[in-house]
């Protein structure tokens, strides 16, 4: 990662400025959302499960070195090689050399956020490699050259004609066309091509069992199990913290994983890898890239608990209208604006305030992450080291300023109760005024709190002494 700032506000302001795009994003990511909460109220003991997850994983990042080596070792016993990357470059070189090796020119690849966030595509691509991503979502995105909006639904942000208009320019599909099963069907035929003609195939990882050495890849469409059963050549690449430690804990985060992430019982191939296939090779890289440093922070450690669901992305109100490329991140969202400053907080700075520290996010996390609790301590620890705009901390100043004198705070409250009653509409809604901006005032109130609860006392005194 560079040092040059990203900055949430403008990216989201961009976004935004679409309004029926910006509508039409949230009400789709709700929808999911939604189906989220059906699928846990339909579930007696999901937060039996919730509860049970996040005991297991606190209890496998505590003792992470013993379950990583006993991973290996039983990994390599099964007949799979294990490559160590300390960090993304790392885990770059030890892929290409992989490849290279086995003289690779073709590359077959499911999602994979873990090569997302190493920029492997790219790297592939510039040592002469083509990669390609065979989740539909991320192969559209692919084509588009943009990065996935979202970890579990890459292409939420692009609408069916936009797919079709890609498709008709790199696919050859007919003008026009915006049927979604036409549309599938052509990609299908496409991606048939790849996987055939593929030389490796490259695959992430969900979950991976200590207690056996193999790991499971969770897809809803089968890209993963075709990309790596016709190449004799398989990588995959997992972050450490995808440990579980005993094969019986799987079942807890299967049935966790796909109701969190789109509302279903379980994803559609939940396949599960020990060892290569006959005749093939089978390379796991794990890769730490700041993992380990995150670990040693007690505010920022319960972060590694994240199994990639989404759920908090589709319900922040944040992320749903401002879009996953506001965040300049490979992990958009609450969960991302957590890990990306661990990373840089210099370049990340901003996205811990795009936050509304509703709590959803944390209501919802299938592991029970307290994600709007990190991202107010990640606020504090910015302001503490100067790295938000100055506008930002004297506002905060004048404002702790006003709230730490009760007499002050009532003043300017019943100043500003009289004034927003007389200002002027153009006032508020105006170019100079970004606050306006997607915005709109409630009606001022003609009391202060203190005023109606008192008003409230009496009356219920007056009450008292009539029922006497």
């Amino acid at each position: 990662m560079g040092s040059s700032h990203t900055d949430h506000a403008p990216r989201a302001a961009t976004f935004v400025a679409n309004q029926d795009r910006a509508h039409w994003h949230d009400s789709a990511l709700w929808f999911v959302r939604s189906k989220r909460d059906k699928a846990a109220a339909d579930l007696p003991e999901w937060e039996t499960l919730r509860e049970r997850a996040s005991q297991i994983k606190a209890h496998t990042v505590a003792r992470q070195a013993d379950y990583l080596e006993q991973f290996a070792a039983n990994a390599e016993r099964l007949g799979a090689t294990v490559h160590w990357a300390a960090d993304a470059e790392e885990h770059n070189r030890i892929v290409l050399e992989i490849l290279q090796r086995h003289g690779v020119k073709r590359v077959v690849k499911s999602k994979s956020m873990l090569t997302e966030e190493c920029h492997l595509n790219p790297f592939l691509e510039r040592h002469g490699m083509e990669v390609v991503d065979t989740d539909l979502g991320e192969r559209i995105v692919q084509l588009r050259q943009e990065p996935p909006s979202h970890i579990v639904l890459p292409a939420i942000h692009i609408k069916k004609e936009e797919v079709g208009d890609c498709f008709h320019e790199h696919l050859g599909t007919e003008a026009g066309a915006a049927d979604p099963g036409y549309l599938t069907e052509a990609a299908r035929q496409h991606l048939r091509e790849k996987f055939v003609a593929a030389d490796a195939g490259i695959t992430g990882v969900n979950f991976a069992i200590a207690e056996t050495g193999g790991f499971v890849v969770c897809t809803n469409e089968g890209n993963a199990d075709l990309g790596v059963s016709l190449p004799k050549l398989h990588i995959a690449c997992m972050g450490i913290e995808k440990l579980v430690p005993r094969r019986q804990d799987l079942s807890v985060f299967l049935r966790l994983l796909a109701r969190s992430a789109t509302g279903q019982p379980i994803t559609t191939y939940s396949s599960h890898f020990h060892g290569p296939a006959r005749d093939g090779e089978l390379h796991i890289v794990l890769v730490d890239n700041g993992r380990s440093e995150l670990r040693r922070s007690e505010q920022f450690r319960r972060s590694l608990n994240c199994i990639r669901c989404g759920a908090c992305m589709n319900t922040c109100p944040v992320y749903r209208r401002s879009g996953g490329h506001s965040y300049g991140t490979t992990v958009p969202g609450p969960i991302g604006s957590i890990l990306a400053p661990a990373r840089d907080p210099e370049q990340h700075h901003s996205l811990p305030y795009a936050c509304s520290l509703c709590g959803s996010c944390t209501d919802v996390c299938p592991v029970k992450i307290d994600l709007h609790e990190q991202l107010l301590t990640w606020r504090g620890q910015l302001a503490g080291r100067k790295l938000i705009p100055w506008t930002k901390r004297v506002s905060m100043k004048l404002a702790s300023h006003v709230l730490r004198r009760p007499w002050l705070y009532r003043w300017l409250g019943a100043i500003a109760r009289w004034g927003l009653r007389w200002t002027p509409r153009w006032a508020v809604y105006n170019r100079w005024n970004d606050w306006g901006r997607q915005r709109e005032l409630p009606a001022p109130p003609t009391q202060s709190f203190r005023q109606r609860l008192r008003k409230r006392r009496q009356g219920g005194a007056d009450q008292r002494r009539s029922d006497r």
